[in-house]
């Protein structure tokens, strides 16, 4: 298991818009989608990944607390499902039900969503205000499956609460830290070491 940090994408950057199906409710979700929300939170996530286990609990109430909100949420997830199958639609499809998901998960099969926004590992969270530009892009929080520290949300949860109430986002942030994504073979991106 690589580790692999977030590549923590120029704040400021717009949200690359995106035409990916809904695993669940097989809806084409993309930026319009989330027209009338505040705020975006764009995730990569996988089924396999240890860290993505680790905090998929927590996920999984961020779409429950944040679903009567103003911020709108989509999950992605693009690893090669050939060689990684539990990362292929039906069970991110299953993933979604047993976790409870509120929000859309979207398989990239192409992989080009994940390198429009310089995705580098799972989970990788970019944060979105009104305006589609970024404003967060780290961790969850500083829980890793290892070092036991509870999984809180602190971080990320900081960052949805400020684009929400209108006031500036810390620009202080902690890359996220998970697995690397699958990349299809000769498909890596050039900002993937």
């Amino acid at each position: 298991m690589a580790l692999t940090a977030s590549t923590m994408l120029p704040l400021g950057t717009n949200a690359p818009d995106f035409h990916l199906l809904d695993v669940v409710s097989g809806e084409m979700i993309s930026l319009s989608k989330f027209a009338d929300k505040k705020a975006l939170l764009v995730m990569f996530i996988c089924r396999h990944c240890p860290f993505v286990k680790h905090v998929q609990q927590e996920l999984a109430k961020l779409g429950k607390d944040y679903s009567q909100s103003d911020l709108g949420i989509v999950a992605i997830s693009a690893n090669d499902a050939s060689n990684y199958p539990d990362d292929a639609p039906d069970a991110l499809k299953a993933m979604a039900h047993e976790l409870g998901f509120k929000f859309p998960l979207c398989y990239d099969e192409s992989q080009e969503t994940a390198k429009a926004y310089t995705a580098a590992c799972t989970p990788d969270f970019f944060l979105f205000d009104g305006d589609r530009k970024l404003v967060y892009r780290g961790q969850l929080d500083d829980s890793r499956p290892s070092n036991n520290k509870p999984v809180t949300g602190a971080d990320l949860r900081a960052a949805i609460e400020a684009v929400l109430a209108s006031k500036p986002v810390n620009s202080e942030q902690k890359p996220s830290i998970g697995c690397n994504i699958k990349w299809k073979p000769g498909n890596e991106p050039s900002y993937f070491g």
